[in-house]
């Protein structure tokens, strides 16, 4: 497999970022702290969440692969460690903070294969990519906070490889009202008092209203298929907190 390079003379594009000022700004707010609430509001499980959006990607050794709304890295750094050191990792994000964030962890980390990961400002409804170039894609908490979710799926059909996957990992908008019910308790009476401990319970106040506004499982799923993929599966995890669509090309 040819090795992805990438240089400042070629390669990558400019791209204008498309999303209120609004979110991003959100984004970069919660930067310096979002790696500890992580752990604290989900008592470490996102890390087995992501583990699993991960796996259901289908990363091999030598593989170039693409993580997309990247944040802090979390899934990036996963990514590294099933494409090896001799396959290329690319995290995409609209946060400069958050990115800043990420390659910041990457230098502190001394595992040898997370020199294959490189950081790229752009947006999601325009990545700066040639058609087909990535042989797996994983996107962590972000379908759910892009302005337009079908553009967003159709960039990313459009860039991985024939055959590939994705693997799309976000909280999960069930159809059932107990565990609605319970998602909408938990923000109101953990996750925003959790983060006002930070002085972020404005940021993390909008996760309710962004959860309503999000898409079901077969909603998920549909528009997977409308935009191309050959199959797309919905799987509830996290006692259906959490969701993660898996869809083929």
């Amino acid at each position: 497999m040819a090795m992805f390079v990438p240089s400042s003379s070629s390669t990558f594009r400019p791209t204008l970022v498309r999303c209120s000022n609004e979110r991003r700004a959100l984004f970069s707010r919660i930067a310096p702290v979002y790696d500890n609430l992580n752990d604290l509001l989900s008592l470490g499980q996102h890390r087995i969440w992501k583990r699993m959006a991960v796996s259901w990607a289908g990363a091999k050794m030598g593989d170039v692969v693409l993580d997309v709304c990247c944040g802090s890295g979390d899934l990036s750094f996963l990514l590294s460690d099933k494409v090896g050191s001799h396959g290329k990792v690319i995290g995409l994000d609209f946060s400069k903070d958050q990115l800043s964030i990420a390659s910041s962890r990457q230098h502190l980390l001394i595992k040898k294969c997370f020199t294959n990961i490189e950081w790229v400002e752009g947006d999601a409804l325009d990545m700066p990519f040639s058609d087909g170039w990535f042989d797996a894609i994983t996107m962590g908490y972000g379908l759910r906070n892009v302005v337009d979710k079908h553009k967003a799926m159709q960039e990313i059909f459009r860039v991985l490889k024939a055959g590939s996957t994705v693997s799309i990992l976000d909280f999960n908008k069930s159809n059932e009202s107990l565990t609605s019910s319970i998602t909408e308790w938990m923000i109101d009476n953990i996750v925003v008092p959790v983060a006002s401990g930070y002085g972020l319970s404005e940021e993390y106040r909008y996760l309710k209203s962004s959860i309503r506004e999000f898409l079901t499982g077969k909603e998920l799923e549909k528009l997977a298929l409308e935009v191309g993929f050959s199959a797309a599966r919905h799987y509830e995890i996290g006692g259906g907190l959490m969701g993660c669509l898996v869809a083929k090309r």
